[in-house]
């Protein structure tokens, strides 16, 4: 049948025009910098992405802490099926969270990690614990990871503290999380994929010929970027306020 009173046919048409559509419009990936809970800024770059159910979303890490909202930017994600890297942020409140169900003794005073440990629901929990140190998409060419790479190292030989930390790579080869003002790590990625990461809210937006930084330091004040593909279009979005005074790790 139809749709009733339009005829037999209007409801397989119907349904027809909107494969059609579905067709014409490629799924994206819509890769997010550094939220820390910012969950209204989180909403409004959505929106600003044109945000569809289809897209892939991938956040570059640290969803968490910092921030207004960490259990509400889990629980976001976890509701439009993004996936995303681990963070340093993340494997903290990962760490207290498998402590705690070893049975370790509650602090007397929690910091905040413990705090998003104890009150993120199951479901959130369980998400987190599936982001993985990276994501690589080989039909973009493309990998995301929170911190860094260190380039000539195979995938299979980066190292995780790093992948969730680094921020400059030394003269002498020294990759570190300390912030070297002319050493940036990604100046020396030279592929062959892409990488987009996070993490380094000093530097803000840094765009090498194969690597791509959209930490721009949303819960300081600044702005929430997202890095979409296979178009390669940046979109941002500014903060409503500052959440937390900015240190910088200059040297």
């Amino acid at each position: 049948g139809g749709v009733a009173g339009l005829g037999p046919n209007v409801g397989p048409l119907l349904r027809l025009a909107c494969l059609e559509a579905a067709k014409q419009r490629v799924p994206r990936v819509i890769a997010i910098g550094d939220v820390h809970g910012c969950v209204d800024e989180l909403q409004e770059l959505l929106r600003a992405c044109d945000y569809q159910p289809g897209d892939c979303v991938v956040f570059l890490g640290d969803l968490v802490a910092k921030g207004p909202d960490s259990c509400g930017a889990v629980q976001m994600a976890c509701e439009i099926g993004a996936m995303g890297v681990r963070g340093n942020h993340e494997f903290e409140v990962i760490r207290w969270h498998h402590a705690l169900k070893q049975g370790m003794k509650p602090p007397a005073i929690g910091g905040e990690h413990y705090r998003i440990a104890c009150a993120l629901a199951s479901r959130e929990m369980r998400w987190l614990n599936s982001c993985p140190w990276y994501i690589k998409a080989e039909e973009l060419r493309t990998i995301f990871v929170h911190a860094g790479l260190v380039n000539g190292n195979r995938m299979s030989r980066q190292n995780p503290r790093l992948m969730m930390n680094m921020r400059s790579v030394l003269p002498d080869g020294t990759a570190t999380a300390k912030h070297f003002s002319n050493w940036p790590w990604a100046r020396l990625w030279d592929g062959p994929e892409t990488v987009v990461f996070g993490h380094d809210a000093d530097r803000g937006l840094q765009l090498y010929d194969r690597a791509v930084g959209i930490d721009t330091g949303c819960v300081y004040g600044g702005r929430l970027t997202a890095y979409i593909l296979p178009e390669k279009k940046l979109v941002s979005v500014g903060a409503k306020r500052p959440y937390i005074a900015f240190r910088s790790r200059r040297r």
